[in-house]
């Protein structure tokens, strides 16, 4: 991983939480984050280069950036796309916790017979688990004039059984709103969205046509939200910890990157929308392993990065060409914002390198890692971010084997209790 992960701060601060009304935001300037100007400078050029229409960071909750372009402003409202996605997974766990449906209700429940085209033993066996993970078996490629986002029964034809199957289905995941209507007898998707959630964490918004709609700082609030583990100021909201955490790691075999209604970075491999193969690597190299991120056709993005404390939104037009979801200008928008730690803060210097070290590097059969007090727990990642060992410390050193090990090079991360990332070090395996 570039210099972000070895020069970033530890997420040690309390996360701060704005108020629910009103315009008032803490910052934190970037200087005390160890952020140089030129590679941030870069970095909102490039942004407006890409057709950005607002960029925001936040870091521990507080606004590090906050740069809108044109005639844009912080009182402009833009559509989420299929960042909504993952609002909608949330409301769905918010939905679960109060006993208005279960995961493994069919959708027939709550939509009746014949909200697809699908025979009703067929239908039947769909769920909003299924709904949820992108396995409705539903064909995601309907023939004209039908199209991935049509919900008419007629659009929503039967292709496989349920879970066989991954496919990016917009059709069948809009459904989930009228789920979520009928279970909750609100009067419509908005009404449950800011009463069940909105007004709790001051994220103002509207659906129109199942597209969300906000103002830069409500995507941040509710980015916040989710790097808050569904708390907000202290206040438990999304209280299902094990909701929480199955939408946020890998929901099914098929494709690892993708959980509930949310993208996963560091994982092995992953699918791309309208594709049915896999492509091996993490979905942004060039981004934290933890990532998780919302993502929205034309590039609309909410990124939470909890191993850093960041929060990052981006609201625009296509960034290149159009496309569901992923684009090149993950990756892109990511390298620039690993290029933003260029120097040590007092806290980082404070701690490296001498307090954190791997030894022997390369190493054969055993490798010693050694912290100072305070660190939790010590884990190895391959090249692909995927954890390999984790073992706690209870002593200054730790002993991790790696006799089993393929050579090729690994990289050691110690955290605190909380899951935050102390340090980072690259070690290499050898024969």
């Amino acid at each position: 991983m570039p210099g972000l992960a070895r020069l970033a701060p530890a997420q040690t601060a309390p996360l701060y939480f704005p108020p629910l009304t009103g315009p008032t935001w803490a910052t934190t300037s970037p200087a005390s984050l160890g952020w140089c100007q030129t590679p941030l400078d870069s970095l909102l050029a490039y942004a407006g280069r890409q057709h950005t229409d607002a960029l925001l960071i936040l870091k521990d909750g507080r606004l590090v950036v906050e740069h809108y372009y044109g005639t844009y402003t912080a009182d402009s409202v833009h559509y989420w796309a299929s960042a909504g996605k993952s609002l909608t997974a949330t409301l769905v766990g918010l939905a679960q916790q109060d006993g208005l449906l279960r995961l493994t209700d069919s959708t027939s429940r709550f939509l009746g017979r014949g909200w697809t085209n699908a025979t009703p033993a067929q239908e039947g066996r769909i769920t909003i688990q299924h709904q949820l993970t992108m396995t409705s078996g539903l064909q995601d490629a309907p023939p004209a004039p039908c199209d991935n986002e049509s919900t008419t029964p007629g659009c929503l034809l039967y292709l496989a059984p349920p879970a066989s199957r991954w496919a990016y289905h917009t059709g069948a995941y809009r459904t989930l709103q009228d789920v979520l209507v009928q279970a909750s007898g609100a009067n419509s998707i908005s009404a449950y969205t800011n009463q069940r959630l909105g007004n709790r964490i001051g994220m103002t918004g509207l659906w129109v046509n199942d597209v969300y709609f906000s103002k830069a700082r409500s995507m941040a609030r509710f980015g916040l939200f989710i790097l808050a583990r569904g708390t907000w100021n202290g206040t438990p909201i999304l209280t299902d910890t094990a909701y929480f955490r199955a939408m946020t790691t890998p929901s099914q075999p098929l494709n690892p990157s993708y959980g509930y209604l949310w993208w996963l970075n560091g994982q092995p491999s992953y699918r791309l929308p309208g594709l049915q193969v896999s492509f091996p690597g993490p979905l942004t190299p060039s981004a934290p392993a933890d990532m998780i991120a919302a993502l929205g056709k034309n590039d609309q993005k909410i990124y939470v990065v909890p191993s850093l404390g960041l929060v990052v939104v981006r609201q625009g037009a296509s960034a290149g060409a159009p496309r569901l979801a992923l684009s090149s200008f993950d990756t892109e928008l990511w390298t620039r914002i690993m290029a933003l730690y260029c120097r040590p803060t007092a806290t980082a210097a404070a701690l490296a390198p001498a307090s954190f070290q791997a030894f022997p590097n390369p190493a054969t059969d055993f490798l010693t890692l050694r912290q100072p007090s305070g660190t939790a727990t010590v884990r190895l990642l391959d090249a692909l971010g995927r954890e390999l060992r984790r073992q706690p410390t209870p002593t200054p050193e730790t002993t991790l084997s790696v006799a089993a090990l393929a050579p090729g090079l690994y990289t050691a991360q110690w955290l605190e209790a909380s899951g935050r990332l102390l340090a980072t070090r690259k070690v290499a395996r050898t024969l």
